[in-house]
Protein backbone atom coordinates (compact mmCIF):
# COMPACT_ATOMS: atom_id res chain seq x y z
CA UNK A 1 0.00 0.00 0.00
CA UNK A 2 2.83 2.38 0.85
CA UNK A 3 4.63 1.72 -2.45
CA UNK A 4 1.39 2.11 -4.43
CA UNK A 5 0.72 5.41 -2.67
CA UNK A 6 4.31 6.44 -3.27
CA UNK A 7 4.02 5.78 -7.02
CA UNK A 8 0.81 7.81 -7.17
CA UNK A 9 2.52 10.58 -5.22
CA UNK A 10 5.25 10.69 -7.87
CA UNK A 11 2.61 11.38 -10.53
CA UNK A 12 1.10 14.15 -8.43
CA UNK A 13 4.57 15.53 -7.78
CA UNK A 14 5.34 15.72 -11.50
CA UNK A 15 2.16 17.73 -12.09
CA UNK A 16 2.90 20.02 -9.12
CA UNK A 17 6.49 20.62 -10.13
CA UNK A 18 5.58 21.24 -13.77
CA UNK A 19 2.82 23.68 -12.76
CA UNK A 20 5.01 25.52 -10.27
CA UNK A 21 7.92 25.64 -12.73
CA UNK A 22 5.65 27.05 -15.44
CA UNK A 23 4.24 29.71 -13.14
CA UNK A 24 7.73 30.74 -12.10
CA UNK A 25 8.82 30.95 -15.73
CA UNK A 26 5.90 33.29 -16.39
CA UNK A 27 6.62 35.49 -13.35
CA UNK A 28 10.37 35.74 -14.03
CA UNK A 29 9.81 36.29 -17.76
CA UNK A 30 7.32 39.09 -17.07
CA UNK A 31 9.80 40.58 -14.59
CA UNK A 32 12.60 40.52 -17.18
CA UNK A 33 10.25 42.08 -19.73
CA UNK A 34 9.40 44.84 -17.27
CA UNK A 35 13.10 45.51 -16.71
CA UNK A 36 13.73 45.57 -20.47
CA UNK A 37 10.84 47.94 -21.20
CA UNK A 38 11.53 50.19 -18.24
CA UNK A 39 15.29 50.77 -18.37
CA UNK A 40 15.08 53.46 -15.75
CA UNK A 41 14.85 50.77 -13.03
CA UNK A 42 18.35 49.59 -13.93
CA UNK A 43 19.60 53.16 -13.92
CA UNK A 44 17.95 53.84 -10.57
CA UNK A 45 19.51 50.70 -9.13
CA UNK A 46 23.04 51.45 -10.36
CA UNK A 47 22.72 55.05 -9.22
CA UNK A 48 21.68 53.90 -5.74
CA UNK A 49 24.65 51.53 -5.64
CA UNK A 50 27.23 54.09 -6.68
CA UNK A 51 25.74 56.73 -4.41
CA UNK A 52 25.99 54.51 -1.35
CA UNK A 53 29.07 52.46 -2.29
CA UNK A 54 31.26 54.19 -4.86
CA UNK A 55 34.10 51.70 -4.55
CA UNK A 56 33.51 48.53 -6.67
CA UNK A 57 35.61 46.45 -4.26
CA UNK A 58 33.40 47.60 -1.40
CA UNK A 59 30.36 46.48 -3.40
CA UNK A 60 31.92 43.04 -3.84
CA UNK A 61 32.78 42.82 -0.14
CA UNK A 62 29.22 43.74 0.86
CA UNK A 63 27.84 41.29 -1.70
CA UNK A 64 29.91 38.51 -0.09
CA UNK A 65 28.53 39.47 3.31
CA UNK A 66 24.97 39.40 1.99
CA UNK A 67 25.50 36.22 -0.04
CA UNK A 68 24.51 33.85 2.81
CA UNK A 69 20.99 35.26 2.67
CA UNK A 70 20.66 33.55 -0.71
CA UNK A 71 21.27 30.19 0.95
CA UNK A 72 17.57 29.35 1.06
CA UNK A 73 17.53 29.77 -2.71
CA UNK A 74 19.92 26.80 -2.91
CA UNK A 75 17.29 24.50 -1.42
CA UNK A 76 16.43 21.86 -3.96
CA UNK A 77 19.98 21.06 -5.03
CA UNK A 78 20.15 18.47 -2.25
CA UNK A 79 17.05 16.62 -3.53
CA UNK A 80 19.13 15.43 -6.48
CA UNK A 81 20.70 12.95 -4.06
CA UNK A 82 17.29 11.34 -3.48
CA UNK A 83 16.70 11.06 -7.25
CA UNK A 84 20.11 9.60 -8.12
CA UNK A 85 19.21 5.95 -7.23
CA UNK A 86 16.40 6.09 -9.84
CA UNK A 87 18.78 6.84 -12.73
CA UNK A 88 19.02 3.94 -15.19
CA UNK A 89 22.39 2.82 -16.48
CA UNK A 90 23.73 0.92 -19.46
CA UNK A 91 22.94 -2.79 -19.92
CA UNK A 92 26.57 -3.67 -19.20
CA UNK A 93 26.74 -1.66 -15.96
CA UNK A 94 27.98 -3.50 -12.88
CA UNK A 95 27.95 -2.66 -9.21
CA UNK A 96 31.69 -1.98 -9.32
CA UNK A 97 31.58 0.08 -12.55
CA UNK A 98 28.17 1.74 -13.08
CA UNK A 99 29.47 3.94 -15.92
CA UNK A 100 26.04 4.51 -17.47
CA UNK A 101 24.43 5.51 -14.21
CA UNK A 102 27.27 7.90 -13.42
CA UNK A 103 26.98 9.49 -16.85
CA UNK A 104 23.20 9.81 -16.52
CA UNK A 105 23.51 11.24 -13.01
CA UNK A 106 25.97 13.88 -14.24
CA UNK A 107 23.44 14.94 -16.88
CA UNK A 108 20.65 15.03 -14.29
CA UNK A 109 22.61 17.11 -11.77
CA UNK A 110 24.05 19.43 -14.42
CA UNK A 111 20.61 20.11 -15.91
CA UNK A 112 19.08 20.72 -12.48
CA UNK A 113 21.97 22.98 -11.45
CA UNK A 114 21.72 25.07 -14.64
CA UNK A 115 17.94 25.46 -14.35
CA UNK A 116 18.04 26.35 -10.67
CA UNK A 117 21.00 28.68 -11.01
CA UNK A 118 19.35 30.58 -13.85
CA UNK A 119 16.15 30.86 -11.84
CA UNK A 120 17.98 31.97 -8.71
CA UNK A 121 19.97 34.67 -10.49
CA UNK A 122 17.08 35.89 -12.64
CA UNK A 123 14.59 35.96 -9.77
CA UNK A 124 17.08 37.79 -7.54
CA UNK A 125 17.72 40.28 -10.35
CA UNK A 126 14.08 41.11 -11.15
CA UNK A 127 12.90 41.23 -7.55
CA UNK A 128 15.76 43.57 -6.60
CA UNK A 129 15.00 45.95 -9.46
CA UNK A 130 11.18 45.87 -9.39
CA UNK A 131 10.31 45.68 -5.68
CA UNK A 132 10.79 48.69 -3.37
CA UNK A 133 13.36 48.06 -0.67
CA UNK A 134 10.89 48.78 2.14
CA UNK A 135 8.67 45.90 1.00
CA UNK A 136 11.47 43.41 1.83
CA UNK A 137 11.62 44.49 5.47
CA UNK A 138 9.78 42.72 8.27
CA UNK A 139 6.07 43.28 7.79
CA UNK A 140 6.50 44.24 4.13
CA UNK A 141 4.36 42.59 1.47
CA UNK A 142 7.42 41.08 -0.24
CA UNK A 143 9.02 39.70 2.93
CA UNK A 144 9.39 35.97 2.31
CA UNK A 145 7.27 36.08 -0.87
CA UNK A 146 9.05 38.26 -3.43
CA UNK A 147 7.92 36.37 -6.55
CA UNK A 148 4.37 36.16 -5.23
CA UNK A 149 4.46 39.95 -4.82
CA UNK A 150 5.46 40.33 -8.47
CA UNK A 151 2.77 37.87 -9.56
CA UNK A 152 0.05 39.93 -7.85
CA UNK A 153 1.54 43.25 -8.88
CA UNK A 154 2.12 42.62 -12.59
CA UNK A 155 -0.19 39.72 -13.49
CA UNK A 156 -3.30 40.42 -11.44
CA UNK A 157 -4.90 38.97 -8.35
CA UNK A 158 -6.31 35.89 -10.15
CA UNK A 159 -2.90 34.76 -11.39
CA UNK A 160 -1.37 35.76 -8.05
CA UNK A 161 -3.86 33.57 -6.16
CA UNK A 162 -3.09 30.61 -8.43
CA UNK A 163 0.62 31.22 -7.80
CA UNK A 164 0.04 31.35 -4.02
CA UNK A 165 -1.89 28.06 -4.07
CA UNK A 166 0.79 26.35 -6.18
CA UNK A 167 3.46 27.64 -3.78
CA UNK A 168 1.63 26.15 -0.79
CA UNK A 169 1.21 22.81 -2.59
CA UNK A 170 4.85 22.67 -3.71
CA UNK A 171 6.03 23.44 -0.18
CA UNK A 172 3.75 20.71 1.12
CA UNK A 173 5.30 18.33 -1.38
CA UNK A 174 8.79 19.50 -0.39
CA UNK A 175 7.99 18.48 3.17
CA UNK A 176 6.73 15.12 1.94
CA UNK A 177 9.88 14.57 -0.13
CA UNK A 178 11.99 15.48 2.90
CA UNK A 179 9.99 12.91 4.89
CA UNK A 180 10.65 10.27 2.22
CA UNK A 181 14.35 11.14 2.28
CA UNK A 182 14.49 10.80 6.06
CA UNK A 183 12.71 7.44 5.89
CA UNK A 184 15.43 6.24 3.51
CA UNK A 185 18.38 7.71 5.40
CA UNK A 186 17.56 7.31 9.10
CA UNK A 187 17.36 3.47 9.19
CA UNK A 188 21.00 3.35 8.09
CA UNK A 189 22.23 5.31 11.10
CA UNK A 190 19.85 4.61 13.99
CA UNK A 191 21.13 1.04 14.58
CA UNK A 192 24.56 2.49 15.35
CA UNK A 193 22.98 4.24 18.34
CA UNK A 194 21.30 1.07 19.55
CA UNK A 195 17.95 0.92 17.75
CA UNK A 196 17.14 -2.54 16.43
CA UNK A 197 17.33 -2.56 12.61
CA UNK A 198 13.80 -3.98 12.21
CA UNK A 199 12.54 -1.14 14.42
CA UNK A 200 14.36 1.46 12.33
CA UNK A 201 12.82 -0.02 9.16
CA UNK A 202 9.25 0.30 10.51
CA UNK A 203 7.88 3.10 8.34
CA UNK A 204 4.66 3.93 10.17
CA UNK A 205 6.24 4.68 13.60
CA UNK A 206 8.96 6.73 11.90
CA UNK A 207 6.36 8.77 10.02
CA UNK A 208 4.51 9.43 13.28
CA UNK A 209 7.72 10.52 15.02
CA UNK A 210 8.73 12.90 12.23
CA UNK A 211 5.21 14.32 12.03
CA UNK A 212 5.17 14.97 15.79
CA UNK A 213 8.58 16.65 15.50
CA UNK A 214 7.20 18.87 12.73
CA UNK A 215 4.24 19.88 14.90
CA UNK A 216 6.56 20.51 17.85
CA UNK A 217 8.85 22.75 15.79
CA UNK A 218 5.86 24.65 14.39
CA UNK A 219 4.50 25.17 17.90
CA UNK A 220 7.83 26.24 19.42
CA UNK A 221 8.44 28.81 16.68
CA UNK A 222 4.80 29.88 16.37
CA UNK A 223 4.88 28.81 12.71
CA UNK A 224 7.20 31.74 12.03
CA UNK A 225 8.32 31.54 8.40
CA UNK A 226 11.59 33.41 8.96
CA UNK A 227 12.65 31.19 11.87
CA UNK A 228 11.85 27.96 10.07
CA UNK A 229 13.36 29.35 6.87
CA UNK A 230 16.59 29.94 8.76
CA UNK A 231 16.51 26.39 10.07
CA UNK A 232 15.93 24.99 6.61
CA UNK A 233 18.71 27.14 5.14
CA UNK A 234 21.10 25.88 7.83
CA UNK A 235 20.27 22.27 7.01
CA UNK A 236 20.72 22.81 3.29
CA UNK A 237 24.03 24.62 3.78
CA UNK A 238 25.43 21.96 6.12
CA UNK A 239 24.52 19.28 3.59
CA UNK A 240 26.02 21.11 0.61
CA UNK A 241 29.12 22.14 2.60
CA UNK A 242 29.83 18.59 3.73
CA UNK A 243 29.41 17.41 0.13
CA UNK A 244 31.81 20.08 -1.14
CA UNK A 245 34.42 19.12 1.47
CA UNK A 246 34.00 15.42 0.62
CA UNK A 247 34.53 16.09 -3.10
CA UNK A 248 37.61 18.18 -2.30
CA UNK A 249 39.09 15.33 -0.26
CA UNK A 250 38.27 12.84 -3.03
CA UNK A 251 39.95 15.05 -5.65
CA UNK A 252 43.05 15.39 -3.46
CA UNK A 253 43.30 11.64 -2.93
CA UNK A 254 42.97 11.14 -6.68
CA UNK A 255 45.92 13.49 -7.22
CA UNK A 256 43.89 16.01 -9.27
CA UNK A 257 45.51 19.27 -8.27
CA UNK A 258 43.35 21.60 -10.37
CA UNK A 259 40.06 20.12 -9.21
CA UNK A 260 41.31 20.10 -5.63
CA UNK A 261 41.99 23.85 -5.74
CA UNK A 262 38.67 24.58 -7.43
CA UNK A 263 36.59 22.48 -5.05
CA UNK A 264 38.62 23.83 -2.14
CA UNK A 265 37.60 27.38 -3.05
CA UNK A 266 33.97 26.32 -3.35
CA UNK A 267 34.17 24.55 0.02
CA UNK A 268 35.65 27.66 1.63
CA UNK A 269 32.78 29.78 0.26
CA UNK A 270 30.19 27.37 1.64
CA UNK A 271 31.95 27.07 5.00
CA UNK A 272 31.91 30.86 5.29
CA UNK A 273 28.27 31.01 4.16
CA UNK A 274 27.24 28.33 6.67
CA UNK A 275 29.05 30.04 9.54
CA UNK A 276 27.50 33.45 8.76
CA UNK A 277 24.05 31.90 8.38
CA UNK A 278 24.38 30.15 11.74
CA UNK A 279 25.44 33.38 13.45
CA UNK A 280 22.69 35.46 11.86
CA UNK A 281 19.95 32.82 12.16
CA UNK A 282 20.76 30.48 15.05
CA UNK A 283 17.27 28.97 15.05
CA UNK A 284 18.43 26.31 12.60
CA UNK A 285 21.16 25.12 14.93
CA UNK A 286 18.74 25.10 17.86
CA UNK A 287 16.18 23.00 15.98
CA UNK A 288 18.86 20.66 14.62
CA UNK A 289 20.53 20.30 18.03
CA UNK A 290 17.23 19.45 19.73
CA UNK A 291 16.41 16.91 17.05
CA UNK A 292 19.86 15.28 17.19
CA UNK A 293 19.91 15.27 21.00
CA UNK A 294 16.46 13.67 21.12
CA UNK A 295 17.36 10.96 18.61
CA UNK A 296 20.66 10.18 20.38
CA UNK A 297 19.05 10.11 23.84
CA UNK A 298 16.29 7.73 22.74
CA UNK A 299 18.74 5.56 20.84
CA UNK A 300 21.18 5.34 23.75
CA UNK A 301 18.33 4.41 26.08
CA UNK A 302 17.30 1.78 23.57
CA UNK A 303 20.88 0.50 23.43
CA UNK A 304 21.06 0.35 27.22
CA UNK A 305 17.76 -1.54 27.43
CA UNK A 306 19.03 -4.17 24.96
CA UNK A 307 22.63 -4.31 26.06
CA UNK A 308 22.30 -8.01 26.95
CA UNK A 309 20.52 -9.08 23.76
CA UNK A 310 22.19 -11.62 21.49
CA UNK A 311 22.85 -9.49 18.40
CA UNK A 312 24.52 -12.02 16.11
CA UNK A 313 22.52 -12.95 13.02
CA UNK A 314 24.45 -16.10 12.08
CA UNK A 315 27.65 -18.00 12.87
CA UNK A 316 29.94 -19.48 10.20
CA UNK A 317 32.93 -21.71 11.01
CA UNK A 318 35.64 -22.29 8.41
CA UNK A 319 36.97 -25.80 7.79
CA UNK A 320 39.75 -25.54 10.36
CA UNK A 321 37.41 -24.21 13.07
CA UNK A 322 34.92 -26.99 12.37
CA UNK A 323 37.72 -29.54 12.68
CA UNK A 324 38.78 -28.13 16.06
CA UNK A 325 35.23 -28.37 17.41
CA UNK A 326 34.68 -31.81 15.91
CA UNK A 327 37.90 -33.18 17.45
CA UNK A 328 36.82 -32.11 20.95
CA UNK A 329 33.12 -32.97 20.62
CA UNK A 330 33.54 -36.49 22.03
CA UNK A 331 34.96 -35.03 25.25
CA UNK A 332 34.28 -31.95 27.36
CA UNK A 333 34.51 -28.90 25.12
CA UNK A 334 36.60 -26.24 26.83
CA UNK A 335 37.29 -22.74 25.50
CA UNK A 336 39.70 -20.18 26.95
CA UNK A 337 38.82 -16.53 26.26
CA UNK A 338 42.03 -14.71 25.44
CA UNK A 339 42.57 -11.05 24.65
CA UNK A 340 45.07 -11.09 21.76
CA UNK A 341 48.22 -9.26 22.69
CA UNK A 342 51.67 -10.30 21.51
CA UNK A 343 50.37 -13.73 20.40
CA UNK A 344 53.75 -15.26 21.11
CA UNK A 345 54.33 -18.72 22.53
CA UNK A 346 54.81 -17.47 26.11
CA UNK A 347 51.43 -15.70 26.09
CA UNK A 348 49.50 -18.89 25.29
CA UNK A 349 51.63 -21.10 27.57
CA UNK A 350 51.14 -18.80 30.58
CA UNK A 351 47.42 -18.43 29.86
CA UNK A 352 46.86 -22.19 29.75
CA UNK A 353 48.77 -22.75 32.98
CA UNK A 354 46.87 -20.00 34.79
CA UNK A 355 43.42 -21.16 33.62
CA UNK A 356 44.17 -24.81 34.50
CA UNK A 357 45.35 -23.79 37.97
CA UNK A 358 42.42 -21.42 38.65
CA UNK A 359 39.75 -23.90 37.54
CA UNK A 360 41.33 -27.31 38.35
CA UNK A 361 41.26 -28.47 34.73
CA UNK A 362 42.97 -31.87 34.35
CA UNK A 363 46.28 -31.65 32.43
CA UNK A 364 45.12 -34.07 29.75
CA UNK A 365 41.94 -32.17 28.78
CA UNK A 366 42.03 -30.31 25.47
CA UNK A 367 41.42 -26.57 25.39
CA UNK A 368 40.72 -24.16 22.51
CA UNK A 369 41.60 -20.49 22.61
CA UNK A 370 39.01 -17.97 21.48
CA UNK A 371 40.07 -14.44 20.49
CA UNK A 372 37.67 -11.66 19.49
CA UNK A 373 38.73 -8.50 17.68
CA UNK A 374 36.30 -5.58 17.96
CA UNK A 375 35.80 -3.85 14.60
CA UNK A 376 33.01 -1.29 14.97
CA UNK A 377 31.30 -1.21 18.40
CA UNK A 378 28.47 0.95 17.00
CA UNK A 379 27.15 -1.89 14.80
CA UNK A 380 23.93 -3.21 16.33
CA UNK A 381 24.02 -6.69 14.81
CA UNK A 382 26.19 -8.60 12.39
CA UNK A 383 27.17 -12.08 11.31
CA UNK A 384 30.04 -13.96 12.92
CA UNK A 385 32.79 -15.66 10.94
CA UNK A 386 35.04 -17.98 12.94
CA UNK A 387 38.47 -18.85 11.63
CA UNK A 388 40.66 -21.61 13.06
CA UNK A 389 44.45 -21.54 13.13
CA UNK A 390 47.29 -23.37 14.84
CA UNK A 391 49.91 -21.13 16.46
CA UNK A 392 53.43 -22.19 17.42
CA UNK A 393 52.68 -25.75 16.22
CA UNK A 394 50.69 -26.40 19.37
CA UNK A 395 47.92 -23.98 20.32
CA UNK A 396 44.58 -24.13 18.50
CA UNK A 397 42.95 -20.70 18.27
CA UNK A 398 39.52 -19.61 17.05
CA UNK A 399 39.60 -15.98 15.88
CA UNK A 400 36.44 -13.88 15.55
CA UNK A 401 35.62 -10.32 14.50
CA UNK A 402 32.57 -8.66 16.01
CA UNK A 403 31.13 -5.42 17.38
CA UNK A 404 31.23 -6.72 20.99
CA UNK A 405 33.30 -9.40 22.68
CA UNK A 406 30.59 -10.87 24.99
CA UNK A 407 28.03 -11.16 22.18
CA UNK A 408 30.48 -12.94 19.93
CA UNK A 409 31.51 -15.40 22.63
CA UNK A 410 27.91 -16.10 23.64
CA UNK A 411 26.89 -16.69 20.03
CA UNK A 412 29.82 -19.06 19.48
CA UNK A 413 29.00 -21.07 22.63
CA UNK A 414 25.33 -21.43 21.71
CA UNK A 415 26.25 -22.41 18.14
CA UNK A 416 28.69 -25.07 19.33
CA UNK A 417 26.06 -26.41 21.75
CA UNK A 418 23.49 -26.70 18.96
CA UNK A 419 25.98 -28.34 16.57
CA UNK A 420 27.47 -30.87 19.00
CA UNK A 421 24.66 -31.41 21.51
CA UNK A 422 27.09 -30.64 24.37
CA UNK A 423 27.15 -27.70 26.75
CA UNK A 424 30.61 -26.18 26.20
CA UNK A 425 32.65 -24.54 28.94
CA UNK A 426 34.39 -21.18 28.61
CA UNK A 427 36.99 -19.82 31.03
CA UNK A 428 37.76 -16.17 31.81
CA UNK A 429 39.98 -14.10 34.01
CA UNK A 430 38.19 -11.51 36.11
CA UNK A 431 38.73 -8.08 34.58
CA UNK A 432 40.79 -5.84 36.80
CA UNK A 433 39.46 -2.37 37.69
CA UNK A 434 36.21 -0.73 38.74
CA UNK A 435 33.17 -2.82 37.64
CA UNK A 436 31.17 0.26 36.63
CA UNK A 437 34.03 1.60 34.54
CA UNK A 438 34.41 -1.80 32.89
CA UNK A 439 30.69 -1.91 32.13
CA UNK A 440 30.86 1.54 30.51
CA UNK A 441 33.80 0.31 28.42
CA UNK A 442 31.66 -2.55 27.22
CA UNK A 443 28.63 -0.31 26.62
CA UNK A 444 30.59 2.21 24.55
CA UNK A 445 33.44 0.22 23.03
CA UNK A 446 32.36 -3.45 23.13
CA UNK A 447 35.08 -4.47 25.62
CA UNK A 448 35.37 -4.49 29.37
CA UNK A 449 33.44 -6.65 31.86
CA UNK A 450 33.45 -9.65 29.51
CA UNK A 451 32.78 -12.63 31.83
CA UNK A 452 29.55 -11.50 33.57
CA UNK A 453 28.18 -9.85 30.42
CA UNK A 454 28.77 -13.03 28.40
CA UNK A 455 26.89 -14.96 31.03
CA UNK A 456 24.01 -12.44 30.98
CA UNK A 457 23.77 -12.57 27.18
CA UNK A 458 23.58 -16.38 27.34
CA UNK A 459 20.96 -16.22 30.13
CA UNK A 460 18.82 -13.80 28.12
CA UNK A 461 19.11 -15.92 24.96
CA UNK A 462 18.53 -19.32 26.64
CA UNK A 463 15.81 -19.36 29.35
CA UNK A 464 16.38 -23.06 30.13
CA UNK A 465 19.18 -23.15 32.67
CA UNK A 466 19.89 -26.81 31.97
CA UNK A 467 20.80 -25.98 28.35
CA UNK A 468 23.05 -23.00 28.95
CA UNK A 469 26.79 -23.23 28.23
CA UNK A 470 28.99 -23.06 31.33
CA UNK A 471 30.78 -19.78 32.10
CA UNK A 472 33.73 -19.83 34.52
CA UNK A 473 35.69 -16.88 35.88
CA UNK A 474 38.74 -17.31 38.08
Amino acid sequence: VFLKGFSEAIGVAVVLVATYLGLNVVVVAVGLWQVATEPHVVADWTQALTAEHGNPFMMIAIALVVFPKLALGLSGFETGVAVMPHVHGDPDDTGARPAGRIRGTKKLLTTAAVIMSVFLICSSFVTTLLIPADEFKAGGEANGRALAYLAHEHLGSAFGTVYDVSTILILWFAGSSAMAGLLNLMPRYLPRYGMAPHWARALRPMVIVFTLVAFLVTWLFDADVDAQGGAYATGVLVLITSAAVAVTIAAKRAGERGWTIGFGIISAVFVYTTAVNVVERPDGVKIGACFIAGIMALSLLSRLARVFELRVTHVELDDMAQRFVRDTANRTIRFIANEPDRRDKAEYRDKVEQIREDNDIPPGDDVLFVEVTVLDPSEFESGLKVRGEVLHDRYRVLTLESSTVPNALAALLLHVRDETGQRPHIYFEWTEGNPMANFLRFFLFGQGEVAPVTREVIRAAEPDRARRPHVHAG
